[in-house]
């Protein structure tokens, strides 16, 4: 009779603890950086997890183990596990650190948790789904100046851009045109006449030439992943510059299909083309002109054509062929080996001269505001 008692008594506990407890475990999981909530998150940042979990009020277990499986975009991992006490009537808090994550977009799958009773002749298991997909930015440094953008730069070629794109001979660069009856605009062009020095703080941007960032994704020119990642990060540090300046910027991308987001001055516009960097590869393949000769949104003439890519060779100088024949003013930023010496770096910059193309060369990103700001040599 007692050990029936005995049984019938194991066998309550073990349904209460295990089918009847563990199963009705919930959770939710908030997202942090520096103790502060995050809207958008950048390459580097170490995130902060804080899981409540919500038990039974009623939980006779001593203990649960909770592991959290956190997956990227290109199939990197980790794992993170910890044990909480169930406390009656309260929910209990996990909180844990990622190392600094990269670029991409992450997603946590199901928590597991698991548990023994007092004996340890059962475990009990289970899994709740607490959501919390997120995205990591690339890496980015700032930018302070960029010559090629700069209104008083003497760069050959950018007043021709300034030109082509000028819709008025006699368009002042950064000024709205002359409006016939407008008192205002009479005493600022009579004034500019005089002086030679524009007197309103009036601007227009559209009087400055569009720019598209071109970003070479075919995976043939790079030797490391690394050096991709720094094409990318160059592709977002120019466009958090433009942002800054206001500069009517546009992004495309060359992988294994083409992507290409139109010039644009809005924030929107400009995050998007952001979130569209966080998971792209180097996986194209083949000839670059094909893909160009699609995009005819490329086809602008005036515009300024900046392709970021890690060519050197013939390749290169036939995308470049591809955008002085369509009108547009090509600039390269070479994305360099961290390897390359500088013998080389200066090889690759006379190749452009000699053939009247103005660029850059960068191993690192510490490396990009200087040489942007330095101008081309």
């Amino acid at each position: 009779m007692m050990l029936l008692a005995m049984t019938l008594v194991l066998s309550c506990y073990w349904i209460i603890g295990g089918w009847g407890g563990m199963r009705r475990i919930r959770g939710t999981r908030s997202l942090s950086v520096d103790g502060e909530r995050s809207v958008l998150l950048k390459a580097g940042d170490a995130v902060q997890i804080r899981l409540e979990i919500q038990t039974p009020r009623f939980l006779p277990l001593p203990y649960i183990v909770l592991k959290e499986h956190l997956h990227r975009h290109n199939g990197d991992a980790w794992v993170f596990q910890e044990s909480i006490i169930p406390k009656m009537q309260r929910s209990s808090t996990l909180a844990y650190q990622t190392p600094p994550l990269e670029r991409g977009r992450y997603s946590f799958e199901d928590t597991e948790c698991y548990s023994e009773d007092i004996f340890g002749w059962m475990k009990h298991r289970s899994s709740f789904m607490a959501g919390g997909e997120f995205r990591i930015l690339p890496r980015t440094i700032f930018i302070p100046h960029w010559q090629l953008q700069s209104r008083n730069s003497r760069l050959a070629g950018t007043e021709t851009a300034v030109s082509m794109s000028r819709r008025e001979t006699t368009q002042i660069n950064g000024v709205r045109d002359y409006v016939y009856g407008d008192r205002i605009s009479r005493i600022h062009w009579n004034a500019t006449a005089k002086t030679g020095t524009w007197k309103s703080k009036e601007f227009e941007h559209e009087s400055l030439p569009k720019t598209f960032l071109v970003l070479d994704g075919h995976s043939i020119g790079y030797m490391k992943p690394e050096q991709f990642e720094l094409a990318v990060s160059t592709a977002a540090s120019l466009l958090e510059f433009g942002a800054r300046q206001r500069i009517n910027m546009g992004l495309c991308t060359l992988g294994k299909d083409f992507r290409g987001f139109a010039p644009s001055e809005g924030h929107l516009e400009r995050l998007e083309m952001l979130h569209h960097l966080v998971d792209i590869h180097a996986d194209g393949y083949g000839s670059h002109i094909p893909k160009l000769e699609k995009a005819r949104m490329l086809q602008s003439p005036g515009a300024f054509f900046i392709l970021i890519s890690p060519l050197s060779d013939e390749n290169l100088f036939s995308i470049l062929r591809w955008a002085k024949s369509h009108h547009m003013t090509p600039y390269h930023i070479h994305i360099a080996a961290s390897t390359t010496g500088s013998t080389r770096k200066s090889l690759v910059k006379s190749m452009l001269h000699e053939r009247g193309i103005r660029g850059i060369s960068a191993s690192s990103l510490s490396e990009l505001p200087a040489a942007l700001g330095g101008g081309v040599q």
